[in-house]
Order: C-alpha cells, then structure tokens, then sequence
C-alpha cells in the first residue's frame, strides 16, 4: 500500500460524507437553524474530545494566534458553511448545492499552494478541472433561484475557508484537535445568537426524524469526516486533498435516490468516471529529472547528483 493510499481513502470518505449533509438538512430546514448547528457541533465535540482524552495525546499549549485561527476556522468553516447550507436548501435542489460546492477543487488547486508560498502544478490544477466537470456533469444544476445559487456560493466560501485556515494548525494540534476545538467553540456562540434571533423557540426539542438527522451529521458528518479530511490535508496538501470535494455530488445524489429524492442515471454514472479519472491523475507523481531528490525537487549540489547517478548505475 502506497504512502498515499491511506490519506486519500479518507479524503475520499470524508468528501462523500460531505455531500450526504445536502439532502439531510434538507429534514431539518424547519428546526431553528443556529440552535440546530449546535446541537451537530455539540455532539461532534463531544466524541472528538473523548477520542482525544483517550488517546492521551501529548499536550498542545495555544498561543494568541492559534485561539484567532480557531475561531476564524469555527466562524467561516463550520458555522458559516453549515448556515449557508441549510438556508441553501430552501431556495435550489441537493443536486445544484453540490454541484456548486463541487468547485472546491479549482479554488484549493489555485489558493491551496499559494497560501504555502508554491507555485499551483500545472497537473493539479488540470486534474482539478476534470473533476469540477465530472461534477457537474453528474450533478447538473439542477432546479434553484438565483437566491439558491448565492447561498449556494456562500457555502463554498465557507468550505475553502474550513481547508486553508486549517493548514497552519495542523502540524502543530494535529487533526483531531484541529477538528474538535473549532466544534467546541462554535456552540455557545450559536446557543446565544439562536436565543437572541428566534427566542424561546430556539431551544425546542427536535421532532425524532431532526433528531436523527442531528445525529447523523454530528457524528459521521461532522467528528468522523473533519478527522479525516484534515488527515489528509495534512498528509496530502490541500491542491491534492481538493481532489477528492469532486465526490461530495457523488454523495448528495447517492443520498437523494436513497432518500426517494431522485434517480441515478448514466449521467451520474458518467460524471462520476470523469470524477475518478481526475483524482487519478492528480495523484500520479510526476517523473522525476535527474538529480532530483525523492519529494521530487533538484538537488542543489551538482557534485552530490553526479554521484548519486554514478552510483545507481553501479548498482
């Protein structure tokens, strides 16, 4: 198994993951929609933080920035995106949320490497066109207002902002605190402001249908697929990892049919090979030159690549 068979499962599942909350919220769309997100980032919380006690990681003291980070990351990344969502879904189908959403990886292709000081790859970012196009051709755009589409965009903001402002977290915190503390600190935030908008109809219980939607996106939307995804966003860099956002249509239409919201035909099927193909090619590593070191870059000392080559060839 190769070093990025493992990140790119899990990117790969978590994206999938991902594209299931379309159709799902579309259950909770009648539930207060702040006091909804904290009831989901509660519970994710919850199980990332009793993961994390359990494993005794080693201790991560926060500085100044990393509490800017994190609040940042819970602003745009998980309330944001999550409010966008849900509003999305009154307005346009599961099907156009996707196929919006399923721009991310040009966005990551093009910013992702820019917010490391890289020059974007050209094979990533035409691996990443092909699976923008495999996503719309298997999403299409469904049925929407113009509404729809804003909010629609709104969301996607908020996904590219869940990504790149965790990049510089990551080596430090790791991602399961990467995942868990955002959660954390997003819901008394939520609580307060759901109590200040909706008043005391914010804290009504869920209906027992809400209740397992609420469940379903706390702990496999939510604690399982962001553990994930940052795994291997830290694994993988985020042109790479972008890759795999081509599935989350994938997984709003799965989730659709099972839902009884709609079929499967050859366009989805189409899309979803034009999808693959793009993850495979972005994922190949390109030949390396002579003299180039096993990351793939040259190496600067002349001296040291000729007797690497002499060596190989007397091997």
């Amino acid at each position: 198994m190769s070093s990025s068979t493992v990140p790119a499962t899990g990117a790969a599942a978590a994206m999938l993951l991902v594209g299931t909350s379309t159709a799902v919220s579309a259950t909770i769309a009648g539930y207060p929609v702040l006091s909804g997100q904290a009831l989901r980032y509660g519970l994710a919380a919850a199980i990332l933080l009793a993961v994390v006690r359990r494993r005794r990681l080693p201790r991560a003291d926060l500085t100044p920035r990393d509490f800017l980070l994190l609040a940042a990351l819970a602003a745009t990344g998980l309330v944001g995106f999550n409010i966008f969502l849900v509003e999305a879904t009154r307005y346009a189908s599961p099907a156009m949320i996707g196929t919006v959403i399923g721009m991310i990886p040009v966005v990551l292709a093009l910013v992702g490497p820019l917010t490391q000081r890289r020059r974007p790859a050209a094979r990533t970012i035409g691996a990443a066109a092909v699976v923008t196009v495999g996503a719309a051709v298997a999403a299409g755009f469904g049925g929407g207002s113009p509404r729809g589409v804003l909010l629609s965009l709104g969301a996607l903001a908020g996904e590219v902002a869940f990504s790149l402002i965790a990049l510089p977290l990551l080596p430090k915190l790791g991602p399961l605190r990467v995942a868990a503390y955002p959660a954390a600190m997003s819901v008394p935030v939520l609580l307060a402001a759901s109590v200040a908008i909706d008043g005391a109809s914010a804290l009504r219980l869920p209906t027992p249908t809400e209740a397992a939607a609420f469940g379903y996106l706390g702990a496999l939307v939510t604690a399982t697929a962001f553990f994930l995804w940052y795994d291997a966003l830290r694994r993988l860099g985020a042109d790479r990892a972008g890759l795999f956002a081509g599935l989350v249509p994938m997984g709003a239409l799965l989730t659709t049919a099972v839902l009884g919201r709609g079929e499967v035909g050859p366009a989805d099927v189409a899309g979803a090979l034009v999808v693959a193909a793009g993850v495979v090619i972005g994922l190949r590593r390109p030949p390396r030159a002579n003299g180039a070191n096993r990351d793939g870059r040259m190496d600067r000392n002349p001296e040291r690549a000729n007797g690497l080559r002499e060596l190989t060839a007397n091997s």
